[in-house]
């Protein structure tokens, strides 16, 4: 109740002028704070020069973003664009054998990175699960996989294996392990697909031309094998209407994006102002509350980034990629909350849903959310923060259908279906606003620190008590009713499509 119910056109207009000036406030906040703290000791790590003629150093605390557009710039300009040329060739040329020639060339490209013993151990899982894969056993499937990912996330058998790999470089260890990682749920995906194949198996060529192929390879996105497989086994190539067009647009905007953060960086230290806590403390509770969700906004704006530049180069092999994550602005849901879509499908059709089945049990689903983040946990690393994270997260999922379950009960589905459409909405807005909170309060635990998350918490809802808090949470208030307007209006436009279809 309440998914189409309209506001006044008043109301929303003043929930957004409430969300544009908190934004604002807090903002100067930040930039003010930013500014102060420039030539800080304590910050010397985290800010380097910058645009001098400006005044202005740059915040370099994030080592991913860095990376992108240093030491690993030339290698991504150089691979993605002869992966493209060579993609485009074979296109064009030979269609039916394109999935080989980007095995061909991702093979190659991987050896020449980081050398034949790292090719050794990746064909060795590889062979490994194809192994497994016979046996169609799916629990047999599940089992081999996370214990070869185990062997790269768990010490010492992820050194062992690292230390095989010889030469010396900065970019080693990200590689070593993206590679890795991605490959096991890789070829987990393709034994879990073998074992529902009716007759016989996929070849052991079918694997590698899927683990091998380039743009998906050290940082993914993590594309399921049958989907895959179906789309680079089409022989008729067609596009869509004006889908280069799309493409084109895309490719600019994550230029914009680029730019966009690249400005941001000299103006906002919102990556460095939390290493320092002492100094964090003494803002405004306005601006810390900025400061939290600022670094979730900046996350998303990453791997929107990565995956959107890597989607499009698949877009262009005439793939369908899983599309980069929801906007943490738009989200108010813990179920809808990920950074990265290839891998929250891959959890949800292997895990979450399988074991979930239609996630209205209240058991299943605890069952379901338990396995699928404790995956998760040895996914990202077992580490003190990763269990926090995972444990608040999962307790964040289950409590929602938990909360969902009491208000369905009679009275409260009576009393609800006797308010108005708005009125209901307006209600929900009010939870959804606390769960939003929860939301960015859970999520910095894994993109900052413990100590920060703790920090954030204490000021807003317990030394902020009730001015800040309260505040806040009206604020919040007027932004989920903005998304919620969102929501309706693109329900609308699918409700009148698919009349139209």
């Amino acid at each position: 109740m309440g998914v189409k119910a309209m506001l006044p056109s008043y109301e929303l207009g003043f929930y957004a002028l409430v969300v544009t000036c908190a934004v604002l406030y807090s903002g100067s906040g930040i930039f003010e704070a930013s500014r102060d703290s420039m030539n800080r000791k304590a910050f010397r790590d985290g800010i380097k020069p910058g645009w001098h003629y400006f005044g202005r150093k740059m915040d370099v605390a994030d080592f991913e973003w860095v990376m992108w557009f240093t030491s690993f710039r030339n290698f991504i300009i150089f691979a993605l664009s002869g992966h493209v040329l060579f993609g485009k060739i074979c296109s064009m040329t030979v269609p039916q054998h394109r999935a080989v020639m980007y095995m061909i060339y991702g093979l190659l490209a991987v050896l020449g990175t980081m050398g034949l013993v790292y090719l050794m151990i990746i064909l060795s899982h590889c062979l490994l699960l194809y192994s497994v894969a016979l046996a169609k056993q799916k629990w047999l499937c599940y089992v081999a996989g996370l214990c070869c990912l185990a062997s790269f996330k768990v010490e010492p058998f992820g050194s062992w294996q690292s230390g095989f790999v010889t030469g010396a470089f900065d970019l080693q260890d990200v590689l070593f392990y993206g590679g890795c990682t991605f490959t096991i749920m890789r070829c987990m995906s393709f034994a879990l697909e073998s074992s529902e194949k009716a007759e016989g198996i996929y070849s052991i060529f079918d694997l590698l031309k899927y683990n091998f192929y380039l743009p998906f390879f050290f940082f993914g996105p993590v594309m399921t094998f049958d989907q895959f497989h179906a789309q680079v086994s089409t022989r008729e190539l067609r596009r869509k209407d004006d889908e280069m067009k799309s493409i084109r647009v895309n490719a600019l905007l994550h230029v914009g994006a680029i730019v966009a953060v690249d400005i941001f960086f000299h103006f906002f230290y919102i990556l460095t102002l939390p290493s320092d806590l002492k100094f964090v403390n003494r803002l405004s509770d306005w601006s810390l509350a900025g400061l939290a969700y600022s670094n979730l906004v900046y996350d998303w704006v990453k791997a929107a980034v990565m995956f959107g530049v890597i989607n499009t180069i698949a877009r262009l092999d005439h793939l369908d990629p899983p599309q980069p994550p929801k906007c943490i602005t738009m989200l108010y849901i813990f179920a809808e909350t990920h950074f990265d879509r290839g891998i929250n499908d891959w959890l949800c059709k292997y895990v979450y849903d399988h074991i979930g089945e239609s996630h209205d049990n209240i058991l299943k689903e605890l069952v379901a959310s338990i396995t699928t983040f404790a995956i998760t946990t040895l996914w990202l690393g077992p580490c003190e923060v990763v269990y926090i994270w995972s444990l608040v997260n999962c307790f964040g999922l289950n409590f929602e259908l938990w909360v969902q379950k009491f208000f369905q009960l009679g009275p409260f589905a009576k009393l609800e279906a006797k308010l108005s459409g708005a009125m209901s909405r307006r209600i929900r807005a009010a939870f959804g606003a606390l769960n939003f909170w929860a939301i960015v309060l859970y999520n910095i635990l894994a993109l900052n620190s413990l100590e920060f998350a703790l920090l954030v918490t204490k000021r807003l809802l317990v030394m902020g008590f009730p001015v800040s808090t309260l505040s806040i949470w009206f604020i919040t208030y007027c932004g989920v009713q903005l998304i919620k307007e969102r929501e309706r209006i693109l329900a609308i436009q699918e409700e009148e499509k698919a009349k139209v279809e």
